[in-house]
């Protein structure tokens, strides 16, 4: 008994010290709308998804409800960091933001986490660290990224301005390539590389070959980050995850973007990692990134956090999506799409919004079914009437979350 107790020990030891390292890295190049990368020959973003999978997703919340939001660059970058829609994480443009902290962006979970993890930043806008991440801020927990590349659109000395602003695609040439030997030197546990002239060149040409040309020029900068990637994979016990997005689509014409069209609301994922069934399905949001992420490397988000997230994991397990509500009389029901049929959904819902403001939301179990109901009826006696509720659908693999003003 006593050999094979040692034997199952020593199994399990090996399985642990095998473990390899896992990583991540996720790539914005702002504001490239889905059709031009299917339309295009992008031989990085082609490969990576060759790895994993690609397909359209969207941003701007939901049209005509209270997660509308403007399909405008920090707002998206917000979207994705947070896995919340504006209505929660208070970004509404490209200047004078203000955003509400209490909502946790990737990185502080990343830097909350028992284990010590190191985090890099690539980009040519100083506003995504200081002000979207907020380091340093008392409001972010004192956030600190370990490799920090950017600055560079404040360097009028060594980026002096150029016609159609194309400093701006100097600065990202000199980001990609700080990014790639960032990540083959330093390999950080978490990355996030920016890429920016793209959105510049639509807004100066709109639709047409300036704006492909510059596309296919980010893809190429895309590949020398995909390669320092493979290099580590391949000269290192790591397992890396990459995924690549933009912000926002654009116009018809591709000059603007910032309304609700479907051209500017379609974005796109490209990933190495397997996905599950949502990747494929309508609902596949920007959101959806960070908690795909921080599932990919094991991150444990506090509930509160958690629950707040707007997003659900594209990766692994998941049980239901596509949360919906509708007031019946004096009730609410709420509905889901069931993935998975043996799952149990336990319903939780909250009258008052005090997260928003840094405190704890009373949680109140309001009931459990099978995921195959696809609803549950709340009873409004069940609930205060205050007139603003939010619901939570928990299962053992993921949750979703909505609001319901009456």
């Amino acid at each position: 008994m006593k050999t094979r107790i040692l034997a199952l020990l020593c199994l399990l030891l090996a399985g642990a010290a095998s473990a390899q390292t896992r990583k991540a890295v996720f790539i914005i190049v702002d504001g490239v709308p889905a059709d031009m990368i299917e339309r295009l020959h992008t031989p990085a973003i082609d490969e990576i998804a060759a790895r994993g999978a690609y397909a359209r997703a969207y941003t701007g919340g939901e049209v005509g409800g209270y997660s509308q939001t403007p399909t405008i660059s920090a707002i998206g970058y917000t979207n994705l960091l947070t896995a919340t829609w504006m209505n929660k994480h208070n970004v509404d443009g490209n200047s004078d933001l203000k955003p509400n902290y209490n909502y946790w962006t990737i990185f502080r979970i990343a830097k909350e986490q028992p284990k010590e993890f190191r985090t890099a930043l690539y980009s040519s806008w100083t506003d995504n660290r200081t002000v979207l991440l907020g380091e340093g801020k008392p409001e972010t927990g004192h956030l600190k990224i370990d490799f920090v590349c950017d600055g560079y659109e404040l360097d009028t000395v060594r980026f002096p301005k150029r016609e159609k602003d194309l400093q701006i695609f100097d600065i990202d040439e000199h980001v990609a390539r700080e990014a790639a030997r960032g990540i083959a030197n330093d390999a950080p546990d978490l990355s996030w590389v920016y890429l920016w002239y793209t959105d510049d060149a639509g807004h100066f040409e709109g639709n047409g070959a300036f704006f492909d040309e510059y596309t296919l020029k980010a893809d190429r900068q895309i590949g020398e980050i995909w390669e320092a990637v493979r290099y580590r994979e391949e000269h290192f016990d790591e397992e890396w995850m990459v995924v690549v997005t933009t912000d926002h689509g654009r116009t018809e014409n591709g000059y603007g973007h910032g309304g609700q069209s479907a051209r500017e609301r379609t974005t796109w994922v490209a990933t190495n990692r397997p996905v599950n069934s949502h990747f494929h399905s309508p609902g596949l949001a920007i959101t959806d990134i960070a908690p795909s992420i921080c599932r990919f490397m094991g991150f444990d988000v506090p509930r509160d956090v958690l629950w707040e997230q707007d997003g659900m994991p594209f990766i692994g397990q998941v049980d239901i999506a596509c949360m919906g509500s509708m007031p019946y009389d004096d009730d609410i029901i709420l509905t889901w799409e069931c993935l998975n049929p043996g799952a149990e959904v336990t319903v939780w819902g909250a009258a008052d919004n005090l997260f928003r403001t840094g405190g704890k939301e009373c949680w109140i179990e309001l009931g459990r079914v099978p995921a195959s109901d696809e609803s549950f009826r709340v009873e409004g006696a069940r609930m205060p009437d205050t007139g603003f509720f939010k619901f939570v659908l928990s299962t053992p693999s993921n949750h979703l979350n909505r609001w319901v003003r009456k």
